[in-house]
């Protein structure tokens, strides 16, 4: 293996990935390279036009990437690394960078521009040395390199890339696609290296590290000095979340007298068994216990992962976003004022925000990040703050009863709340004025966040009337009418919601399109409809309530012309994807279902054509037709 030769050079190295992405920690951990993952905040905003090449770019973002990391490492953390690898990809047609898309609507046109034709993918590559000198200055010596690939798209039908655009999995990609995934069905050959393609070049990445170190090339070295470190303006994406955890793999070295301990790590399947390489012996380096095992990092995440969600709830409560809303800029003890709470309380509260993305701090002065502004802001238009206050108060006591869920197989709502329910979407009749109204905002504020991705999962135009069984306030059809001109929508709910969702419509609320009814849709007739939408009802009943509600839906429908939509989280078919899974866990009366079950649930009720659609935000779309 290319790899081999270096690892006793970087054994007992704090060798750091300055990435979060898990295609490129999966490509070096299988290679047996040790390291930490410190995901860069460094700002993609490189002005293209000064680069005489896509790759320059590339080049030079890696390496912004890794020097940031660096530099926060050595200044804020006090661990100066050893290594920081830094990586960018880019794809290019035409010399034309495309960038992640925006939108579907973006996606689908990158897709459709590469669609029949060949394009460049490059990655550059920054391997940055550091070194902490007496005075505490920063010294790194800087390699890089860049690794090119060229790729052949299919000529593509509208309806594959609407597919493929559909599924979820161009948004977070460059150029709109991850060729490892679904995205390998848009190609018709790739030249060069595949792995470049999916996000790093592993032969080009282990040829340079032979190069510097069997003996680094002076010529290609860029020293810089750093008499000073700058403060570096950086900005955290949710989905690049730093929780002070590392990923760390180690390498099997099946060395000559070490080859038990690898037969050992291979029968148990074990990447963090510590084998001990003979020449890191030789090195001085001591050997460790073949007993001697890694904590695996999704452990060590799982360890605090409830402490991180405490962290987001708790500032939340005490409205540290809205304090610190429209850019303002305060110091430690002026929140605390705020909030009336300890200021020592309070430093550290801030302080594990920053940790996680939710805050920035400058010189001792917190502000929102943009997305704290725009989601945990209370007054903010897609605010989740409700939805996260309700996830508090209401969900975070129903999983600490998880072990008595998972042993009575039932719903804890009775234990927690002292209480007999129907489940929170049904009873909302049961709670005081206060209670129902803020449940009605937290199922608003998460619905305005979703409701697009759903309206827009299937064509809905040919729908002239919908009817939204237990639709709330009504804002999954207040987008409804925005995309579908000729739509009219009619919102159907238990009376104690219908009489509050005056609280919530928009300033401008067209009264001739949406209506609000009256009614329970378990006891009472359905108004007539073209389609009908169930959101977040149907994971929530009992078998006997289901078959109840999906039979008078299917006796509602005409052939030919109705349809039923559904907004749910939908199981993977092979269920390993978490959120569903997690979500299923606080045993409401009903189920968490893949596509599949949903297909053959609907099909039972005489809804012959299910479609599924993964749309990558917190619902996921179901569409059955009548025929």
């Amino acid at each position: 293996m290319l790899l081999n030769p270096v690892i006793s050079k970087l054994a007992g190295k704090r060798v750091v990935l300055a990435s979060a992405s898990p295609r490129r920690q999966d490509i070096l951990t299988n290679v047996g390279l040790r390291f930490e993952v410190v995901p860069s905040w460094f700002k993609e905003t490189l002005d293209k036009s000064v680069f005489s090449a896509p790759y320059e770019y590339a080049v030079e973002t890696a390496k912004q990437k890794a020097l940031e990391v660096a530099r926060r490492m050595h200044m804020k953390h006090l661990k100066t690394p050893d290594i920081v690898i830094g990586a960018d990809t880019i794809v290019t047609l035409e010399d034309a960078i495309l960038e992640k898309p925006v939108d579907k609507q973006d996606a689908y046109n990158m897709l459709s521009r590469l669609s029949g034709k060949e394009h460049s993918v490059f990655t550059g590559v920054a391997i940055v040395h550091c070194k902490s000198q007496e005075d505490n200055q920063l010294e790194t010596d800087v390699f890089d390199f860049y690794e090119e690939t060229k790729v052949k798209f299919a000529d593509l039908s509208e309806d594959l890339l609407w597919e493929y655009v559909h599924s979820g999995e161009p948004m977070d990609k460059a150029g709109g696609y991850g060729i490892q995934s679904l995205g390998g069905m848009l190609v018709e050959r790739v030249h060069g290296d595949f792995l470049n393609v999916v996000g790093f070049p592993l032969n080009h990445f282990c040829k340079k590290l032979a190069e510097i170190y069997y003996p680094p090339s002076k010529q290609t070295i860029n020293r810089i000095k750093h008499d000073s470190i700058p403060y570096v303006e950086t900005f955290e994406n949710l989905s690049d979340i730093e929780q002070d955890c590392c990923v760390k793999s180690e390498a099997l070295n099946a060395k000559t007298g070490i080859q038990e301990k690898c037969n050992y790590a291979l029968k148990n399947k074990s990447s963090n068994v510590t084998v001990p390489d003979t020449a890191a012996l030789q090195n001085g380096i001591p050997e460790r216990s073949s007993d001697h095992l890694q904590l695996p990092a999704n452990i060590i995440q799982l360890l605090d992962g409830f402490k991180a969600s405490k962290t987001l709830f708790a500032a939340c409560k005490l409205k540290v976003f809205d304090k610190l809303k429209d850019k303002r800029a305060l110091k430690a003890e002026d929140i605390a004022d705020e909030i009336n709470a300890s200021l020592c309380g309070t430093e550290k509260l801030l302080d594990a925000c920053v940790a996680l993305g939710l805050l920035e701090k400058t010189h001792q002065v917190y502000s929102n990040t943009e997305a704290a502004n725009t989601f945990l802001a209370c007054d903010s238009e897609f605010s989740i703050h409700e939805y996260i206050i309700h996830s508090n108060d209401h969900m975070w006591p129903l999983f600490t009863h998880l072990e008595f869920a998972v042993k009575e197989g039932t719903c804890q709502k009775q234990r927690v709340f002292e209480k007999s329910t129907h489940g929170l979407i049904h009873d909302t009749h049961l709670c005081n004025q206060d209670r129902r109204k803020n449940f009605m905002a937290a199922n608003h504020g998460m619905m305005k966040i979703t409701a697009k991705d759903v309206a827009t999962a299937f064509d809905l135009f040919k729908y002239a009337s919908a009817c939204d069984l237990g639709g709330c306030t009504g804002a999954l059809a207040h987008d409804l009418i925005q995309i579908y001109p000729n739509m009219k929508v009619n919102v159907f709910d238990l009376p104690g919601v219908i009489e509050n969702v005056c609280h919530f419509q928009p300033e401008h609320f067209d009264s001739s399109r949406i209506s609000f009814t009256s009614g329970n849709f378990l006891e009472d007739n359905l108004p007539e409809a073209d389609l009908y939408i169930l959101s977040r009802v149907v994971h929530d009943l009992t078998d006997e309530k289901l078959n109840c509600l999906l039979q008078k839906i299917s006796d509602a429908c005409h052939l030919d012309r109705s349809a039923l939509l559904l907004a749910e989280i939908v199981l993977d078919e092979e269920k390993r994807e978490p959120r569903a899974l997690l979500q299923s866990l606080s045993m409401s009366e009903g189920k968490q279902r893949s596509g599949s079950e949903y297909r053959r649930l609907l099909q039972s009720y005489g809804f012959t054509n299910v479609l599924v659609r993964k749309t990558g935000n917190l619902l996921d779309a179901v569409l059955a037709f009548k025929s």
